[in-house]
């Protein structure tokens, strides 16, 4: 299983930028995907998630209203769209797979099975 991250940069306070994720090897509309970042001395945090059919997502509140999760299952690939960016926006971004059925969308690190190699995104203020 690989998942290839990319799209970030640096972009200044206020602009935008899309990450995409790329999967392959395993049955990517059978798994929800999710974003967490980490911050240069902070521990790795969610930031968005989505459902393996693209149905349901979920953000915490740090970011809703700023960012968008999406995905192309024929693409075998999900999206970040980051919009209004902050400072403290900046960070490594991860995707992330797990293996769920439905509508379910999950939140918590500890529950996906595989991990990207992460892309960086700086913000300057």
């Amino acid at each position: 299983v690989q998942l290839q991250a990319s799209g970030g940069g640096l972009v200044q306070a206020g602009g935008s930028l899309r990450l995409s994720c790329a999967a392959s090897g395993l049955a990517f509309s059978r798994f929800g995907m999710g974003w967490f970042r980490q911050a240069p001395g902070r521990q790795r945090v969610f930031v968005a998630a989505i459902s393996s059919s693209g149905g349901t997502t979920n953000y915490p509140d740090s970011v809703k209203g700023r960012f968008l999760i999406s995905r192309d299952n024929a693409k075998r690939t999900v999206y970040l769209q980051m919009n209004s960016l902050k400072s403290e926006d900046t960070a490594v971004y991860y995707c992330a797979a797990v293996r769920s059925a439905g509508e379910v969308v999950l939140t918590a690190r500890v529950s996906y099975d595989y991990w990207g190699q992460g892309t960086k995104v700086t913000v300057s203020s």
